[in-house]
């Protein structure tokens, strides 16, 4: 079993050794590319560089990458406390072609409670920051806290170099489709899991993203689509795995889709994990 970092609180050093260990491991954000300067030492670098496996059948933006590079659960950081995100939403307006680089700008918490904290940001090209990409809002829980005087840790890099042979983010993160419109995640693993020990939201963005563009394809006839509208809701922590993910999707007008997926931890009993929905639209 995958150890959760709050049996630690009552030591200090070992919570500080465990939270390294397992931040510098996540795949998350080592695989996406992005720097945390408010958890890693040295210099602050909000963008995160785009690669091919980064963008979709049209040559647009992915939301998975957006949504893991700027995830907004309250503006709490694991320095502070063991955050758990509730609710994530993001808006593309811009599908980001010929976009080299993102950046993640004006982060910051619009309100923090005893329990619950709100925050946004904005994604815009990082090398022409009045394009803007996509807004970024959320919900955040505080389901622990950490003791006190943490300091910040060193980045453990991933360096991931494009190429046209990149495998699809979904495949390096452990996703299989299992039918149509039905795809798993593994059991959990330490390198997936955020330090309380459950699913990271990063593998199901990824995962549930892929679920959507797959059901949204069959309907539409084609993978040439964009996401416009990305909104999810976590219920639930994801403690074992398997996890099942099944959906259903629906024709709009002016080339629109939408589309539901919910994520159940089938090792859990089948319990209700993630719910998602989407607003795509037809790219070519």
């Amino acid at each position: 079993m995958i150890k959760d970092i709050r049996e630690l609180a009552h030591d200090k050093a070992a919570y500080a050794r465990e939270l390294e260990r397992r931040w510098s491991g996540l795949l998350s954000y080592r695989y996406i590319g992005r720097n945390h300067g408010s958890l890693n030492a040295g210099p602050v670098d909000n963008t995160v560089t785009l690669r091919r496996d980064m963008r979709n059948a049209a040559g647009g933006l992915l939301v998975s990458p957006l949504s893991i590079s700027a995830p907004e659960c309250g503006g709490q950081t694991d320095l502070e406390s063991v955050p758990n995100p509730v609710i994530h939403s993001c808006q593309i307006l811009d599908p980001g072609i010929g976009v080299k680089r993102i950046e993640v700008v004006a982060s910051h918490c619009l309100k923090q409670g005893t329990r619950l904290g709100f925050s946004r940001s904005r994604i815009v090209d990082a090398d022409n920051p009045a394009r803007v990409l996509a807004l970024m809002e959320g919900q955040g829980a505080i389901i622990g806290r950490p003791p006190e005087g943490l300091g910040k840790m060193p980045e453990n890099r991933l360096e991931v170099l494009d190429s046209p042979d990149l495998p699809p983010l979904w495949q390096v993160f452990g996703a299989q489709r299992e039918s149509a419109g039905v795809w798993t995640l593994p059991e959990l693993s330490p390198d997936m899991a955020s330090p309380d020990a459950a699913l990271h939201m990063g593998p199901q963005h990824i995962a549930l993203e892929a679920a959507a563009i797959d059901l949204a394809a069959r309907l539409a006839g084609t993978d040439r689509l964009q996401m416009e509208s990305w909104h999810v809701m976590f219920l639930a922590r994801g403690k074992r795995g398997p996890f099942r993910l099944t959906g259903e999707a629906w024709p709009g007008s002016e080339g629109k889709l939408g589309v539901r997926v919910d994520l159940v931890d089938a090792g859990d009993g089948g319990r209700a994990v993630t719910t998602a929905s989407a607003v795509m639209r037809r790219a070519d």
